[in-house]
């Protein structure tokens, strides 16, 4: 990028000034979501009403799993939803704005530092993966049958959300940072599917113990301890999850790991 964009580092920017665009931009954003509301719902709902319909109600009702599958479907969909959801939130507008619409350059001008830009970026994609994930659990309740989660968990499972979500926001900063825009469709191909399907979503971890190999597999996506957390703090005494002693650090750890990565990758394709 060149010209008056390629030289706003932002410097010169009181800490109160950037504080105040930051904010101004995300509510921009956010206020362009909820006019957006009944598209932004149909994208983040759909998925997760068929999994949850097909995996903890068809299959539960035929005979073809346990019928306690519902509770252990339905912290893991919540994890999946507010996952994914950060991180295609964070991905699309990162490679439209700076592949197409060219609005990045407007937003490198705003009298903030650049990385705050980047951040604010990965906020707002959380913010909606937060919202998903939150939507899912009364669906699951209207779906499922046999869904108990205790108030006491509430808290944390709040928590969780936020943690998972921003760190799919992360991941999806990175992607759409050091990803070409021509090869973006084969990257969420290769990708996404992986991270749905090795993050313990629809099954605990502790059951893998047969199948080491992708027991091994899960442990590296940071989605698994997502899962497992809403699993540790919803199911405590039925089944056996990855304590949240080590869940949160490793969300923590992927969080700062991939916002360092994809700050770093947003640095170079915005002054390029």
């Amino acid at each position: 990028m060149t010209g008056p964009a390629a030289t706003v580092g932002l410097p010169h920017a009181s800490p109160a000034t950037a504080a105040r665009t930051f904010f101004a931009v995300l509510w921009r954003d956010v206020f362009v979501t909820g006019r957006e509301l009944l598209p932004f719902l149909a994208q983040v709902v759909v998925q997760p009403f068929f999994m949850l319909f097909i995996f903890g109600k068809v299959l539960t009702g035929i005979g073809y799993v346990q019928g306690n599958f519902a509770q252990i479907l339905l912290p893991g969909m919540v994890a999946l939803t507010g996952f994914l959801t950060g991180l295609q939130n964070t991905t699309m507008p990162l490679i439209l704005d700076f592949s197409w619409t060219r609005e990045i350059e407007d937003r490198l001008l705003a009298p903030m530092p650049i990385p705050l830009v980047a951040l604010e970026k990965v906020v707002f994609g959380a913010l909606r993966g937060i919202v998903a994930a939150l939507l899912i659990v009364p669906i699951g309740y209207l779906i499922l049958s046999g869904i108990h989660w205790p108030a006491s968990a509430w808290p944390g499972v709040l928590g969780l959300i936020v943690l998972g979500s921003l760190a799919g926001a992360a991941i999806g900063m990175t992607i759409g940072t050091l990803v070409q825009p021509r090869r973006i469709q084969i990257m969420f191909a290769v990708v996404l599917m992986p991270l749905m399907f090795t993050g313990s979503t629809q099954f605990p971890w502790f059951g893998l113990t047969n199948l080491r190999w992708f027991q091994v597999i899960c442990a590296l996506n940071p989605l698994t301890y997502v899962s497992e957390g809403m699993r540790s703090l919803l199911l405590a005494g039925q089944i056996r999850s990855i304590p949240l002693w080590i869940d949160i650090p490793v969300i923590v750890l992927a969080l700062a790991v991939f916002l360092t990565i994809g700050v770093k990758g947003f640095l170079h394709r915005a002054l390029d």
